[in-house]
């Protein structure tokens, strides 16, 4: 059961209890079988999304997706378009119709339950045949749309104070205004798949929870490996070569960087040789997972430049009492809202600010939504995968310190299923709760199950490879 005491009674006003020790980080081991979505859980999404289509009035729903933005279709179909853009029309009577390239609609293979095709070939490459096809206003004509009709569109994201607001190609949204014969009919419905408290992404079966424990085995592994190989001299691009993601698509583009390059954390792996008292980053994402780690290439503090080693004590220290105050204080039936404002009171205000929101919703994209900005009364729930994303920026030197990682909230019912059904994933993750516990020193709540292999392990000076931060 989710914790009763007040979140605002447990804050330490002091960071004497972050320190360094010498801790050695397990092999929490990676899985072999990568377990499939079943097909009966794919009708069940196109259920539940027909009755979301029925609550906000709409008669047609369009799921737009290209090579980049796929989530919200694939999460419909199993499908991700390769090289090319794809639709899935869809209306409240449940008919489904999915439009692809010259080379997708080879693909269908991919998709476990019945739905119709049609080629459609501006989808297709530049300089491929385009003679085969209807014209998409023909397509949305025949499937239904026409004059009054409310019809929704999902791309990749959607505004939360204008449903008119559409992020769908020019081309496709012209389309839809001029069979419906109003701008007003025509709606952003992303928020069907990514609102945080209400999208169906964030409402997933546990086969892909499975899955995304499976991905950041190999995110965090990846991520291991990485830093055992860092050491003043080795390129950039050299160090990327222990990223592996086993075959899943990448989230997000490799990263990373050292010495002033650090200072764009999201650039990618370059020639650059790291250095001695560099600031270093390094992340790897792919589908359902992304391990992140930053710290400074040195052995221990005085290794560094004054005044920058005295900076730095202070900087990792209250960076990693934020992480610790989040990880304690996460859990089913908790306000995001109290959460933002508890690691809000755990920074120093004098050190460093926060970058983006502390943390996020996790799916096949890295990041769908936040439930965690100020004032938020989401209250989180089972089910939920989310990110620990608080990532600081220094007020004063250019220091780094990072650690991103996933983990799900399961109520007492979730739990037992993941353990009867998937036990070797259940075993890794208590394994890693009892590594958080009783050697990093967080009290994370039995709801809270981590699932990377560097479970809140985090050693600021990288070349110590295991001089890791404690909470103790």
């Amino acid at each position: 059961m989710p914790y009763l005491y007040p979140l605002t009674l447990i804050v330490k006003d002091n960071m004497s209890s972050m320190h360094l020790k010498e801790v050695a980080l397990p092999d929490f081991g990676l899985g072999e079988e990568l377990v499939e979505i079943p097909a009966h859980q794919f009708e069940l999404r196109f259920q539940h999304t027909v009755q979301k289509m029925k609550e906000r009035g709409l008669d047609f729903l369009l799921v737009f997706a290209d090579r980049e933005h796929s989530a919200n279709l694939t999460f419909l179909t199993n499908l991700d378009p390769r090289f090319e853009e794809a639709l899935l029309l869809i209306d409240t009577q449940g008919k489904r119709k999915l439009l692809l390239g010259n080379e997708c609609v080879g693909y269908t293979g991919i998709c476990p339950i019945p739905m119709e095709y049609e080629l459609y070939q501006e989808f297709s490459l530049m300089g491929q045949d385009r003679s085969q096809s209807r014209s998409l206003l023909a397509i949305l004509t025949d499937f239904g749309i026409t004059a009054g009709s409310h019809v929704g569109c999902s791309y990749y994201k959607y505004s939360v104070s204008d449903s008119l607001l559409l992020e769908i190609p020019s081309y496709l949204a012209d389309h839809l205004r001029l069979l419906t014969g109003q701008k007003e009919l025509v709606t952003n419905a992303s928020a069907i798949f990514m609102d945080s408290e209400t999208g169906m992404r964030h409402h997933t079966c546990l086969e892909e929870l499975v899955r995304f424990e499976w991905a950041s085995t190999r995110t965090s592994t990846s991520i291991k490996n990485l830093l055992q190989h860092l050491a003043p001299g080795v390129r950039e691009y050299e160090l990327a070569k222990n990223f592996v993601s086993d075959g899943l698509p990448y989230s997000c583009h490799p990263m990373v960087s050292s010495g002033k390059k650090a200072a764009m954390g999201l650039s990618s792996p370059s020639a650059n040789k790291v250095a001695l008292k560099d600031a270093f980053t390094s992340a790897m994402g792919i589908w359902g997972a992304l391990s992140a780690r930053a710290g400074m290439v040195a052995e221990h503090a005085g290794q560094l430049n004054e005044p920058v080693s005295e900076f730095y004590e202070a900087y990792w220290k209250g960076y990693f009492k934020t992480v610790v105050t989040w990880y304690e204080h996460i859990g089913i039936g908790v306000s995001a809202g109290e959460v933002v404002e508890i690691v809000e009171k755990a920074r120093d205000k004098s050190v460093f600010d926060f970058a983006v929101n502390t943390g996020h919703t996790l799916h096949l994209d890295e990041w769908v939504n936040s439930p965690f900005y100020k004032g938020s009364t989401i209250k989180l729930y089972s089910g939920m995968a989310l990110q620990m994303d608080i990532i600081p920026v220094s007020k004063k030197e250019f220091v780094c310190a990072n650690m991103e990682d996933g983990i799900v909230l399961a109520d007492e019912a979730l739990r037992k299923e993941w353990a009867t059904r998937f036990s070797d994933s259940w075993k890794r993750i208590q394994q890693r709760r009892s590594f958080m516990i009783n050697e990093i020193g967080i009290n994370i709540r039995p709801e809270v199950l981590p699932l990377s292999n560097m479970p809140a392990y985090f050693t600021p000076y990288l070349l110590s490879k295991n001089q890791v931060a404690v909470n103790q």
